[in-house]
């Protein structure tokens, strides 16, 4: 091929620069995917975590009720002792001392009931909200399982079309000078798509600075023009 551009050869700008588009697209949609993916994981472990605290709250709520259940039966059998022992008194003194023992003992055991049965009340509140917790979390999962499977069929659509216009803008690359190939590779492998602009209404398609006349006359003559503020390379559009 030869080396000095022709109008022909630059126009190649134009698919080289439709093809970079689409690419970009394309793997923008390729990495949709996994981030998808990632975010629906992400959600069913945070349900995952909120209904794990929901039943260890339940649990230590339980675990509070029965502990204080068994303290209410030990001072109940110490309350049945003491009133044994009251009737076996030897003094006045020691009836008056069991008598006040006994009434202690069956105060702190009636704020014991009213605590155990406000943390039962507890635990019974837990059962609804860890129920919907647990079909939230059904529903998260089945979400999750519904946008791994789309991506997993989508995935390997999308890169059959990513190869295929990979090949094609190889080919495409062929058809450049070598002057000018050389130059647009360089800048495609460090800005992909970016590399290239159209000139529309007489300003860069990329940054919308004014392109000089003389620059659009160089660009009609079909040799390679750069964008002077963001250094793409300009084409002129159909």
């Amino acid at each position: 091929m030869s080396s000095s551009p022709t109008s022909g050869d630059l126009n190649v700008l134009r698919t080289l620069h439709r093809i970079h588009r689409q690419l970009g697209d394309l793997k923008e949609r390729r990495g949709r995917g996994p981030k998808q993916v990632l975010a629906g994981e992400a959600a069913v472990k945070h349900r995952e975590e909120e209904l794990a605290k929901l039943r260890d709250q339940a649990k230590e709520t339980r675990k509070g009720a029965d502990q204080k259940q068994l303290q209410l039966r030990g001072n109940e059998e110490k309350i049945k002792d003491l009133k044994r022992k009251l009737n076996m008194a030897a003094s006045n003194r020691e009836y008056q001392i069991l008598k006040e023992q006994i009434a202690a003992d069956e105060m702190a055991n009636s704020v014991l009931e009213d605590e155990i049965i406000e943390l039962l009340e507890q635990v019974d509140g837990f059962q609804p909200t860890i129920a919907e917790a647990e079909v939230n979390l059904a529903t998260m999962r089945a979400n999750a399982a519904k946008i791994q499977a789309k991506a997993d069929e989508q995935y390997p659509l999308i890169q059959a079309d990513i190869d295929r216009l990979e090949g094609e803008l190889l080919k495409c690359e062929e058809d450049l000078p070598e002057t000018v190939r050389a130059v647009y590779r360089r800048l495609a492998r460090s800005k992909g798509e970016d590399a290239l602009a159209a000139v529309t209404d007489g300003c860069c398609g990329g940054c919308n600075q004014q392109v000089p006349i003389n620059l659009e006359a160089e660009i009609r003559m079909a040799h390679p023009v750069f964008c002077k503020t963001c250094g793409r390379m300009l084409y002129l559009p159909e």
